[in-house]
């Protein structure tokens, strides 16, 4: 593992990336007298913001929302760690960016053997070229990585770069019995094993995993409403989300169809939303009181005495998904996950 990091250059993968100040993504260039520093420092690379990527974008900068980066360096270490990639695995990559992960996985697989996938079509042309200049020349391909690539299966490994509530069908069946799946959930990276009968199962890493969601087919708006509506009290304020352990556990107690925008929940479903501020108020709209979960689950978090992600195990087959953990009382609890 050390071997591949040490062997693949990051720099040709993002010449160009974003640096946020007071709301605007400006981007940073190669040459700049910081640039290369910041590459090879253990932090994520925004390289597109709201679709527009970091070559394109004029010195005033971009107001938006990172839409990719270049994962945090020990985090890709972590999660390609636990894939345990040997030579000669076949392994697809759901999420290409900007391909230095796709790299670093050519050179503990061999590129004749991997395979990575990415929505965008400017993504997955521009990882190519890059790739090839450093001398892998995987199958990159552009495809809604929720399907995978059957072309390819069956995969001894399958990694994904990028977030998901639930482990796609597609991916179970892609994945080869007794192939291993490394994806993100809720906040964490999970690792599974693909079991003879069709489901994987596993545990979660110990680190937190911040990851953009997977896109998968129609785009659609998911900003939450302006914070008009009632405004009430609370035990607990907005900080309580940057907890990560905690932020893991009320994932589990929200519905699917809520997605956060910072400490902002917005539920796509109904189109509750909640605006909790850092002391003790927050500020409701919608039909529904999505703050009223967060404060039922802090409760029950603090009564769990803290539970760590590492000590939760998944469960995914093709049609649910369950997250379970077991308490020192031998009291097991089981949440169904992204359903």
């Amino acid at each position: 593992m050390v071997e591949a990091f040490l062997n693949v250059p990051r720099h040709p993968f993002v010449p160009v990336f974003y640096r946020e100040a007071g709301g605007v993504h400006r981007p940073r260039r190669d040459g700049e007298p910081v640039w290369l520093r910041e590459v090879y420092a253990d932090q994520v690379l925004v390289t597109e913001v709201d679709g527009v990527p970091a070559e394109d974008a004029g010195a005033g900068g971009v107001n938006g929302v990172p839409t990719s980066s270049s994962t945090l360096p020990s985090l890709m270490a972590d999660m390609l760690d636990a894939l345990d990639v040997r030579p000669g695995d076949r392994v697809l990559e759901i999420g290409t960016g900007t391909g230095y992960n796709a790299a670093l996985l050519c050179h503990l697989a061999g590129a004749a053997v991997v395979t990575t996938v990415d929505r965008t079509e400017q993504l997955v042309a521009t990882a190519r070229i890059r790739l090839r200049e450093v001398g892998f020349e995987p199958a990159v391909v552009a495809a809604d990585g929720a399907e995978g690539l059957p072309a390819g299966a069956p995969y001894d490994r399958i990694i994904a770069t990028c977030g998901v509530r639930r482990i796609p069908r597609a991916w179970l069946d892609q994945c080869a019995p007794g192939g291993l799946i490394v994806a993100p959930i809720g906040g964490a990276v999970a690792r599974l094993t693909k079991l003879p009968d069709g489901r994987a199962a596993g545990r979660f890493l110990h680190r937190p995993a911040a990851f953009m969601p997977l896109r998968s087919g129609p785009d659609h708006p998911t900003r939450a409403p302006g914070m008009r509506g009632e405004r009430r009290d609370s035990r607990i304020g907005a900080r309580v989300l940057d907890d990560p352990g905690f932020s893991f556990w009320a994932g589990l107690h929200l519905a699917p169809t809520v997605v956060r925008h910072g400490h902002v929940l917005h539920d796509l479903a109904d189109g509750s939303a909640a605006y909790p501020d850092g002391s003790s108020t927050v500020t409701l709209t919608g039909p529904r009181d999505l703050w009223r979960t967060v404060e039922a689950a802090h409760r029950s978090w603090l009564d769990q005495n803290r539970p760590r992600r590492e000590w939760f195990t998944i469960e995914a087959g093709p049609d649910a998904q369950h997250i379970g953990y077991t308490a020192p009382d031998g009291t097991a609890i089981s949440w169904p996950s992204g359903c």
